[in-house]
């Protein structure tokens, strides 16, 4: 399934894009991430923390730069990811595209998501709005990396760094699918 979404920060895409070159800096800014290990300049290996109401996931990721177009501004990841206790994966190719705006720069990231096993089953139905509170929060990290002073940074990292909680997030999720839902409805009975 592919995902995307757009953010703009307050930064000029030089800036940005150092910032996300910087992979140590940047995997802490994902919702419930933690950087594990720095293989080499292009490969990583990360954990990934999520709860669903009472279900704890983590995920042990593999995570491995494929491009990196300065020029274009364009940077593609792939990661792959299994569930430690074997309930599951996910594979993902992740490209991100920076152009600067008026002194701020937008970031639209495509990612190409499969899930399997029983996370396939947990996911279904939410994972595009999940995917947006958490790309959301993502962005806020990014923001006060970028603008923030470095009291900011650190509290934006912190608070990033908690397992990412379904109920929170899956909530926000719901709600924001029934706005949409609901909008098409009435958007239809008034034409």
């Amino acid at each position: 399934m592919l995902i995307e979404n757009s953010f703009d920060v307050t930064a000029p895409r030089q800036r940005a894009w150092d910032l996300l070159m910087d992979v140590p800096r940047v995997i802490p800014c994902m919702p419930g991430a933690e950087l594990s290990e720095t293989v080499d300049d292009t490969h990583w290996k990360a954990k990934l923390g999520v709860k669903l109401g009472p279900i704890s996931l983590t995920f042990a990721t593999d995570v491995e730069q494929t491009e990196a177009d300065e020029p274009g501004g364009t940077v593609l990841l792939t990661a792959k990811a299994r569930e430690v206790r074997g309930r599951g994966g996910a594979q993902a190719t992740i490209r991100s595209t920076l152009t600067e705006l008026d002194g701020k720069t937008r970031i639209d990231i495509a990612t190409d998501l499969s899930l399997s096993g029983a996370v396939a089953q947990y996911g279904r139905g939410i994972v595009h709005d999940v995917s947006a509170q958490l790309v959301s929060q993502f962005a806020e990290c990014l923001e006060a990396q970028l603008a923030g002073s470095r009291e900011e940074a650190e509290a934006a990292v912190e608070s990033a760094s908690k397992p990412v909680s379904g109920m929170g997030v899956g909530f926000r999720a719901f709600r924001s699918t029934v706005s949409r839902a609901l909008g098409r409805l009435f958007g239809r009975s008034a034409s």
